[in-house]
């Protein structure tokens, strides 16, 4: 038998916020009315179930978001083109020296973890590849294994300033030992690029832009994280790639996927960065510094400078997972947000995303632009519920989750195959990208004059 609460509701649009004594219940959220909700005294509905989040007290009550959970079935085929490269593509690995990637990583073995470690996960797999070949006169495509983000500080930021230096190195020893380079001037090579502006080789954008791409990868496919439409720092035909994120260390945070999301939004990061950009209008374009004057009290948000350990947990309960710019369009949140079914909430004006080709972004996310953060708690609480559990299913796909990964071991669908996808669709390369015989296009010579001092 039902139990009657005269309860003081607010519909929000989708949501329901509730102004009540009670602590904690199950109930079944009543559309039609807004003078009381039916508790039933066992705990449960029989039509769907719900549940109340607590999301603090304000005026002495508790503020309860409500959200309707319905039972779904998740299919997973046909989201996430699913192209196998295997007998599309041949890629010859060059052989370099140990100083260009395997001692680099000994010195500091943090590289294998932070974000930019695509390009370590990235050469293991190729080793093992069934697309590998050991003929470079039938490769389709030629990479250059160069750990060029595997320089950090102490506090485990990568410092670009020796990687143009030691990518032309690189570039000089190939060219040198090998014919392949010469006769495309890197046309058919690819280079992992991971840095927070790519081929740009540095983490502020105004010293990125001033530097622009390194002159010698001008003809080559990059393979970076960073995408940003109409930038100097994204140039075409590059593919765009997830982050690193460790797959191991999320599966261990992993959740029972019936939990609650009893959190609205969910955001943890920094809003201003004082010691850059102490007004806070540069850093994330103010955008950041929008997200906390506007919502830092609000009761839907759950916004914070603090790391807690409980973090990939946190984002499995909640609804949206706020994804803005930092110093670059992209952060590792996209990634986590997609594993953890959080629905991103992508603050980037122009970012161009991971396999933008392959992965529906405009199903599984939520764009807001950089301007109408003011507005960002009326954009998301009018979203229809219906919308909501859509893009949930989306997202629990497992081949969604699986092409945002760099598993060890790699994976069917997974990031290092739809990037090994991205280069098959290149094919066959085009008249263009063979030089004629003594053609030369690209000035060795060009760009910063620190960057043509010996490696």
């Amino acid at each position: 038998m039902g139990i009657l609460f005269e309860l003081e509701l607010y519909r929000k649009r989708s949501f329901y916020l509730v102004k009540a004594g009670v602590r904690s219940a199950y109930i079944l959220p009543s559309p039609e009315s807004t003078s009381g909700i039916t508790l039933d005294s066992a705990g449960s509905c029989s039509e769907m179930d719900a549940f109340w989040g607590n999301l603090g007290n304000v005026g002495g009550y508790k503020y309860l978001v409500l959200e309707a959970l319905l039972k779904i079935h998740v299919r997973s085929a046909g989201d996430v083109l699913e192209d196998n490269p295997v007998g599309r593509l041949k890629v010859f690995v060059y052989e370099l020296p140990s100083k260009y990637n395997k001692k680099i990583l000994q010195k500091d073995q943090r590289c294998l973890n932070h974000m930019f470690a695509a390009e370590i996960f990235m050469h293991r797999f190729l080793l093992s590849s069934a697309v590998r070949t050991f003929n470079p006169e039938e490769a389709d495509w030629f990479y250059t294994p160069v750990y060029s983000t595997c320089d950090l500080t102490p506090n485990g930021l990568p410092l670009p300033f020796k990687s143009p230096r030691m990518m032309r190195s690189a570039i000089q020893l190939i060219s040198s030992n090998w014919p392949y380079w010469n006769r495309t001037e890197g046309a058919d090579h690819f280079f992992i690029v991971p840095h927070d502006f790519g081929a740009c080789f540095h983490y502020q954008e105004e010293k990125a832009i001033e530097r622009g791409i390194l002159p010698l990868l001008q003809r080559a496919t990059l393979v970076q994280t960073f995408g940003q439409r109409n930038h100097v720092c994204l140039k075409d035909g590059s593919i765009t790639i997830p982050p690193y994120a460790p797959p191991q260390k999320m599966q261990s945070h992993l959740i029972p996927p019936d939990t609650p999301r009893s959190i609205f939004v969910y955001f943890r990061g920094l809003f201003y960065d004082v010691g850059n950009d102490p007004e806070g209008g540069y850093y994330a374009r103010g955008a950041r510094a929008a997200v906390w004057e506007n919502f830092k009290n609000n009761p839907l948000f759950d916004i914070s400078t603090e790391h807690p350990t409980t973090y990939y947990e946190d984002m499995q309960r909640a609804i949206f997972c706020l994804c803005p710019l930092g110093w670059a369009p992209w952060s590792p949140r996209l990634v986590e947000a997609v594993i953890f079914g959080c629905i991103p909430v992508i603050i980037a004006d122009d970012i161009v995303l991971p396999f933008a080709d392959a992965i529906p972004w405009e199903d599984i996310g939520v764009f807001v632009a950089e301007k109408d953060v003011p507005n960002l708690d009326t954009i998301l609480t009018s979203i229809r519920p219906e919308e909501i559990l859509r893009k949930q299913r989306l997202l629990a796909n497992p081949s969604m989750k699986q092409a945002m990964l760099f598993p060890t071991p790699a994976q069917s669908g997974d990031a290092f195959h739809q990037i090994l996808n991205g280069l098959a669709r290149k094919l066959p390369h085009d008249k263009s990208t063979y030089l004629k015989p003594g053609e030369k296009s690209l000035n060795w010579t060009a760009g910063p004059v620190g960057d043509l001092k010996p490696w």
